[in-house]
């Protein structure tokens, strides 16, 4: 009677209902215990350590991609030349705020050219072994996201030159990054002038570093850009030459890839070598360095032109890195030795540099003085400019346009 009653008052414990009811049971007394049990207290912690690890790894992906597009080594090196520039410009103490603030935009504006390059090189680099792996050919990033990157980090480079340096720097940087983007990355598939536009863009930052230290632009300011537009044509030639296949398997029109032999590239590399000789005495005669630069800047330059005739009586890839890796070496050095033996009046005014290379150094100047007896006698006082040593002409002659060596009378 009581086992009717319960089924007719309690249905839901029939026999089906009732073994749900103890699955069900069984069910919420495991999960019970799971949350109870000691590894459903790290549950939480190891919830959060995954969501940490993903937002690391999707940081480190895109910090990867934004590094590779902005090809972070040329930028830096872009950065040295520009702030280089900037300590020559300086007159005696060197501002380091306005020198980091001068680095910081020009490595933003940098970063930002060559995003801009690889975007609309992305079919170009795909076909390339050199390049396949970069963020775009390889879809890490996609095309949309990087130009939201290079527009970012180049307005913002040029508005940070503006702001803490002048609008001088901010405008050659601005017009440097349309001149690598627009002009010189359309080139490289249309014609081989290509090369010279690129040591156009390589030779302003210099030019840049200079204009924010100083807020113009003089002669002496040319010494730098100069040596960086001769230096790139024998650096691209080798580097060219070392990747023709690849040039022509990216659909680039350079140079080397219409001069089987090599010999033509061989030519241009060596005679811009030559070039890269007068630099160091210019530098010293229009007073941006010491002396003893000519001798430096000499020995340098006749090292990477050796390299550069090797190359050209020998057209091989070897001969060709060599003269790649003389390149590498040169430019610091050369830099290295602007900034040693820089001197830190070097901003005169043009029209000082025109009379320099008019008055001879031995020339004096005429003072009239008084003697004992009121009597009037002329002194001679030497030029404020101090003698050349002869080691510094020693190589002046294959250099006419340089002026005729003189000293000093005892």
């Amino acid at each position: 009677m009581r086992l009717k009653l319960r089924k007719e008052f309690f249905p839901f414990y029939s026999k089906s209902k009732l073994i749900n009811h103890n699955t069900n049971h069984s069910y919420l007394t495991r999960h019970y215990r799971q949350l109870h049990s000691p590894a459903a207290d790290l549950s939480a912690p190891a919830t959060a350590t995954k969501t940490t690890t993903d937002l690391v790894s999707l940081t480190h992906h895109y910090a990867t991609c934004y590094w590779q597009l902005s090809k972070a080594r040329l930028s830096m090196l872009v950065v040295a030349t520009s702030g280089t520039g900037f300590v020559l410009g300086s007159t005696s103490a060197v501002d380091l705020s306005a020198l980091s603030w001068t680095c910081m935009g020009t490595m933003m504006v940098a970063a930002s050219a060559n995003s801009l390059n690889q975007v609309f090189e992305v079919k170009n680099d795909a076909k390339m072994k050199r390049t396949s792996r970069r963020p775009l050919p390889s879809g890490r990033i996609s095309i949309p996201h990087a130009v939201g990157w290079a527009s970012s980090v180049g307005l913002g480079g040029t508005a940070l030159l503006a702001t803490q340096a002048n609008l001088l720097a901010a405008g050659l940087a601005a017009s440097n990054l349309v001149l690598y983007a627009f002009v010189y990355t359309p080139l490289k598939q249309i014609h081989p002038v290509n090369t010279w536009v690129g040591a156009v863009v390589g030779a302003i930052p210099p030019l840049l570093g200079w204009a924010a230290a100083s807020g113009d632009i003089c002669l002496n300011a040319m010494i730098l850009p100069a040596a960086l537009y001769f230096w790139q044509l024998p650096h691209f030639m080798a580097l060219a030459y070392m990747c023709r296949d690849d040039y022509a398997a990216g659909g680039f029109k350079m140079y080397s890839l219409a001069d089987e032999s090599g010999r033509r590239t061989a030519l241009v590399a060596l005679r811009n070598s030559i070039y890269l000789i007068p630099l160091g005495f210019l530098a010293y005669d229009w007073g941006v360095t010491s002396e003893w630069f000519c001798l430096e800047s000499t020995a340098l330059t006749l090292a990477i032109s050796a390299a550069a005739f090797s190359f050209y009586r020998d057209r091989t890839r070897e001969k060709a890195r060599r003269m790649f890796h003389a390149s590498l070496l040169y430019l610091p050095v050369f830099m290295s030795g602007l900034l040693i033996h820089r001197r830190s009046d070097n901003q005169q005014p043009l029209e000082d540099n025109a009379e320099s290379f008019v008055k001879s150094s031995s020339s004096a100047e005429t003072i009239e003085l008084e003697d004992e007896n009121g009597n009037q006698k002329m002194e001679r006082q030497s030029n404020r400019r101090q003698a050349r040593p002869p080691v510094a002409y020693a190589s002046a002659a294959p250099f006419p346009f340089l002026p005729a060596p003189s000293y000093n009378a005892p």
